[in-house]
């Protein structure tokens, strides 16, 4: 008796082989608008999405914020550097046995110093000699700046038991917009006064009409070998504003700024 054929029985799929089914009948079912799994699929993309742009929105937030915070940074920095008027007096060299010190007061009452701030004076407009106060050498010690103008008064003392000579040596160390062009130093010694300006912007051989001509560029003035005693204090006083008069002071220099310094060296045995 013949024995009949079985059928062949189709494979088993594989897992993957499901997966794939399961997946291509979703992507059917998503394609088909009235279907439970399009309004799934498209909720699951839409939900992405919104948090894609939460996202994006979280970065754009911190790059802002972080540039705002430089910005800012720079921009404090900006106003501290650029105060007008930054003044610094020093002394530099000194010699055995031969020594100068500085002091707010004649009397030396607060100790002394090798080196004063004359502070700065912040936005400041323009103004001419006439308009200050009669009496800035004479009304206060240390700072009594001005709306307009920078005014320092300090003193020089002979702390060793020699006589001595000493070299003065002021210097504009830093001026942004060209703010130096304008700008106006009067020095007080004792009681007499000097005033400095750089010379013609035309012609830096010639001095303005006002004042005696800077040194060169940066050198405001030099003087050599004063004399004194031991013991001994000399008086200074320092004045700084902006020439309303003087053909630059224009608005470039708006904003600018301008910073000096005064150093004091002993001069030594020849």
């Amino acid at each position: 008796m013949p024995f009949k054929k079985k059928n062949k029985q189709a494979d088993t799929p594989t897992p993957e082989e499901v997966a794939d089914l399961g997946q291509k009948h979703e992507v059917d079912a998503a394609k088909d608008k009235k279907s439970d799994v399009y309004d799934h699929f498209h909720a699951q993309e839409e939900a992405k999405k919104v948090a894609d742009a939460k996202k994006r929105k979280k970065r754009y937030a911190i790059i802002i914020g972080s540039l705002l915070s430089t910005l800012l940074v720079m921009y404090i920095i900006s106003m501290l550097v650029t105060q007008w008027g930054d003044l610094v007096i020093s002394v530099g060299d000194l010699q055995d046995g031969k020594t100068i010190m500085l002091c707010e007061n004649k009397d030396f009452e607060d100790g002394v110093n090798v080196k004063l701030n004359g502070g700065s004076v912040a936005n400041v407009t323009n103004i001419t000699k006439s308009w200050l106060p009669k009496g800035l050498d004479t009304e206060k010690d240390g700072q009594h700046n001005g709306e307009d103008y920078l005014a320092y008064t300090f003193y020089l003392k002979n702390t060793g038991d020699q006589d001595l000579d000493y070299n003065t040596t002021m210097t504009v160390t830093g001026a942004s917009k060209s703010v130096d062009e304008a700008v106006r130093i009067q020095i007080y010694k004792n009681g007499k006064d000097q005033v400095y300006a750089k010379g013609t912007y035309s012609d830096r051989s010639k001095a303005e009409q006002d004042a005696t001509k800077f040194v060169d560029n940066s050198t405001v003035f030099k003087t050599s070998k004063s004399a004194l005693n031991a013991g001994s204090v000399d008086k200074y006083t320092v004045v700084m504003w902006i020439e309303g008069n003087d053909p630059e002071c224009k608005d470039p220099i708006r904003g600018g700024a301008l910073r000096s310094q005064m150093v004091f060296d002993v001069v030594g045995e020849d």
